[in-house]
């Protein structure tokens, strides 16, 4: 909750959040399938009760400053940019039905764009037409068919398939691109480079600055 806090204060549109469910079917916010990176316990989200997961210190491995800081659920990053933001929803490992209505209770089904593979898609196609599908592109071929079959408004990708012919497809079918810029490519020039290639959203890890470079060329 704090970087979500910290990307709201720095001017980013959207967080990304990376959804899992517990044990007891609990919608929580964790990448990795196991907590021992982040909060030093070797186990399994999936195998683990939401009082299991909430009871982990999740902050101290990234920092003094945050020691105590609990693992969040989805709803609480829900709660926290109703009405001020997007969500960008990674959906690693949870159900379409849960996800539809969590985000149908906090009424956030036009402000959120869907990261998830193609059976997944199709499922919350089903129950919510209007939330935002974004599978990866993949190649031309890939991205054609999936715009085809999921009647997509949005495509993503990443430094393997921002290539030319994939981003034509993406553009002759008026479907927005969302790219990410990770890594070494989280850079100014990166950043011009997608936007000249006709990119809607950049994935970053320095929102702040991506904000302010956005804004100094006139495009936000």
């Amino acid at each position: 909750m704090p970087a979500f806090e910290a990307a709201y204060k720095a001017g980013a549109d959207f967080i990304e959040v990376d959804i899992r469910t517990t044990s007891d079917g609990k919608l929580v916010l964790m990448h990795d399938g196991s907590t021992d990176r982040t909060a030093g316990v070797k186990n399994e989200i999936s195998k683990m009760t939401f009082d299991e997961v909430r009871s982990l210190d999740a902050g101290s491995s990234f920092s003094p400053d945050f020691k105590g800081t609990r693992v969040p659920t989805f709803d609480e990053a829900l709660s926290f940019v109703e009405g001020k933001m997007g969500i960008y929803m990674d959906c690693k490992q949870a159900s379409a039905k849960d996800l539809v209505d969590a985000v149908h209770a906090h009424h956030m089904q036009d402000h959120v764009v869907v990261y998830c593979g193609r059976q997944l898609c199709r499922g919350i196609l089903e129950l919510e037409p209007a939330m935002k599908l974004m599978p990866e592109a993949r190649n031309a071929v890939s991205a054609q068919t999936l715009i085809d079959s999921l009647h997509l408004k949005v495509l993503a990708f990443d430094a393997s398939d921002f290539k030319d012919d994939v981003i034509s497809v993406a553009k002759t079918a008026n479907v927005d691109i969302y790219v990410d810029r990770l890594g070494s490519a989280d850079n100014e020039a990166s950043w011009q480079d997608a936007v000249d290639r006709g990119a809607a959203g950049i994935q970053t890890d320095k929102p702040a600055e991506l904000a302010a470079y956005l804004k100094s060329k006139g495009y936000r």
